[in-house]
């Protein structure tokens, strides 16, 4: 069976393929009535880590070797903000702190769209 030599320049032109938010949610909506009989079987019980960014900050080498117990390090986020939940370093969510039978927990209060995630890759 004899191959198919691509056009010069189109080599990469799939790999290069740049979509706009709105044609990425179509492709998407498409390949999900494509993809509806997916066995999501396979992968539930792939662990994932979790967690919780409360907030950042800069500082120096010199501050932060002076830090001993009962230092306060001022973040960048406000007491009211939600915080942003990662799962694998990949922001999905965004939540309040909640205490559950003694223990901490997150209340989700907005659930990160996937076109909006590969919107911030950019």
């Amino acid at each position: 069976m004899a191959e198919q030599t691509p056009e010069p320049g189109t080599e990469n032109q799939a790999a290069d393929a740049q979509y706009t938010p709105d044609e990425l949610a179509s492709k998407e909506a498409q390949a999900g009535k494509r993809n509806a009989d997916v066995n999501l079987d396979l992968v539930l019980d792939v662990p994932v880590d979790v967690s919780l960014r409360v907030g950042s900050t800069s500082i120096s080498i010199r501050d932060l070797v002076s830090l001993v117990e009962g230092s306060v390090i001022t973040l960048d986020q406000d007491a009211g903000e939600p915080m942003d939940v990662l799962v694998n370093g990949t922001l999905v969510a965004h939540g309040e702190i909640v205490v559950v039978d003694d223990r901490y927990g997150v209340r989700l209060t907005d659930v990160v769209s996937p076109a909006q995630r590969i919107e911030q890759l950019h």
